[in-house]
């Protein structure tokens, strides 16, 4: 029997989010959303690709959390959107409620599961699941490193034309300006990148990192980021799910 990894939001992120993971085929998929049109709509489309990406796992629509029953792993989208000129911040009260409801719901229905917070600010709305759940804090966590690393690992290979898999990098602390890439122990084949690139060259991929999310909601205009969120969310529950180790 599958395991059900359950996603809340049938946005871009929520949407893109169920669609990575059902093509692994190693879940089944509910796509949860108040428009419950979307999420159907969505999931039947996606479970309409499995033929052809050779997927057997089941995908559903719903909009009710019963259909999140038993839930192995619950990632958390629902909230507004960033729109140009916002900061992650400024959507602190509206997506505090939202989370905070959507939690509450989950762990009725779902009372085993980790959860996986995707909305943002992000750091906040970590700590609300953690206060609503009653979970250990090892089944609350937040998807920003591996997305905000996955940004700096891309600034650097396009700055040193290498590939990707030659970068070892990692960034920590919050989501937002106070996010720490560890500078110092990044290199790029075993070699500090300090002896590729300036350090004013790198100060400047440091803060083009710190503000990643806002570059891409700066050009969409109406949206923020979900392709590189989604795959970091996906690289999560593979690694929870499969226990990796990671």
């Amino acid at each position: 029997m599958r395991n059900k990894i359950s996603v809340i939001g049938a946005g871009n992120v929520g949407a893109t989010t169920a669609h990575l993971i059902f093509q692994k085929g190693y879940a089944d998929v509910v796509l949860l959303d108040i428009a419950e049109g979307i999420a159907k709509g969505k999931a039947l489309d996606i479970l309409e690709s499995g033929p052809v990406q050779g997927s057997d796992a089941h995908i559903k629509g719903t909009a009710d959390y019963r259909d999140t029953q038993g839930s192995s792993i619950v990632v958390i989208t629902a909230g507004i959107p960033r729109k140009p000129g916002m900061s992650r911040d400024d959507l602190l009260i509206t997506n505090m409620k939202i989370v905070g409801e959507v939690t509450a719901q989950v762990v009725k229905h779902s009372p085993e599961a980790t959860l996986i917070v995707v909305s943002n600010p992000l750091d906040a709305m970590v700590h609300k699941a953690y206060e609503i759940s009653g979970f250990s804090k090892n089944r609350v966590v937040g998807m920003a490193g591996i997305l905000d690393t996955s940004r700096f690992k891309t600034f650097l290979a396009t700055e040193c034309n290498v590939s990707i898999d030659a970068i070892s990098a990692y960034v920590l602390g919050g989501h937002g300006d106070a996010m720490i890439p560890v500078v110092g122990k990044t290199t790029i084949g075993g070699i500090p990148i300090s002896k590729y690139i300036t350090k004013k060259r790198i100060d400047e991929i440091v803060d083009r990192t710190r503000h990643g999310g806002a570059e891409i909601v700066g050009l969409l205009k109406t949206g923020s980021a979900y392709y590189a969120p989604s795959a970091a969310i996906t690289q999560m529950v593979e690694s929870i799910l499969m226990d990796q180790k990671q």
